[in-house]
């Protein structure tokens, strides 16, 4: 068995002894970059953001990096990995340990709060597949998918969702209660007969006789039934709630002209029974 002595009295190998001299001296900013698992833009963003000092050039005119700046970086590496803004991490370094554990939670939560935004934005992803339907909630497309069954076609469905994505956007705050009242006027079998002779109505002519008829029943079950009104809860309170019913009552009209004068008409017969819809809003 070799003395212990015997390594003891041997002279070390060049390599050993040139990269024992360097770590006494201290490494360069690449060395140091590579042991601590960073980039050497990395290291010098750290000392911009004051996080680690820059440490003495040696008589070449290089910056050295001891052990203690070695560990500094990577805690700082570590912490940052772990969601730590940079900002933070002087302070949080800094701390003693409550505060630090404490600082650590506040941490998690944030992180916690990007994983949830990122998995909903995984699953807007998804449902963009299906067209315009990533833009209305569960409960809004579950009423278009019994669109189909109550008899309207595909281009009314199509027609339909847009306008809901335009009243979601328009009125939000609106935007339940409008699809309660849909909810309860698709059990009014008269209104539904309404609205499927108003949807046939866009492939009519504007002088058609039935779009006065339609107009007229329109308005006397409005009338009757004053809940049913296409007014998004929350539009009359807005300084430009005229601006924001225009743009929803005349959405899909520029290539439907019956539906421009069925509108018209309609209106007309709510304000000759007292009910002036465009004076309801507030013109901006």
């Amino acid at each position: 068995m070799p003395s212990p002595t015997r390594f003891a009295s041997s002279p070390a190998h060049p390599t050993i002894t040139r990269l024992a001299e360097q770590m006494t001296d201290g490494v360069t900013i690449g060395q140091a970059a590579a042991f601590a698992g960073v980039t050497v833009k990395t290291v010098r963003h750290y000392h911009k953001q004051g996080l680690i000092d820059e440490p003495r050039r040696d008589a070449s005119g290089y910056r050295r990096y001891g052990s203690a700046d070695l560990l500094r970086l990577v805690q700082i590496r570590t912490l940052a990995a772990a969601g730590v803004p940079l900002a933070e991490i002087g302070v949080i370094r800094g701390a003693d340990p409550d505060r630090f554990a404490a600082a650590l939670v506040d941490v998690e939560r944030r992180v916690n709060d990007r994983i949830d935004d990122l998995i909903a934005r995984r699953d807007m992803l998804h449902r963009l597949a299906t067209g315009d339907r990533a833009l209305l909630p569960d409960r809004a497309l579950t009423l278009l998918d019994r669109a189909p069954d109550l008899g309207f076609t595909p281009d009314d469905v199509t027609m339909a969702r847009e306008g809901l994505v335009l009243i979601r956007a328009l009125v939000p705050e609106g935007f339940d209660d409008y699809l309660t009242r849909i909810e309860r006027a698709l059990d009014d079998p008269q209104y539904m007969s309404l609205i499927k002779r108003m949807w046939c109505a866009a492939e009519w002519e504007p002088d058609d006789p039935r779009v006065d008829e339609l107009a007229t029943a329109m308005a006397d079950h409005y009338l009757a039934h004053p809940w049913l009104l296409p007014i998004p809860a929350g539009l009359q309170a807005r300084t430009d709630g005229a601006i924001r019913y225009s743009l929803l009552t005349h959405h899909g009209q520029e290539h439907k002209p019956a539906w421009t004068r069925l509108t018209a008409l309609f209106e007309a017969r709510m304000r000759s029974a007292g009910i002036d819809i465009a004076s309801l809003f507030p013109a901006r």
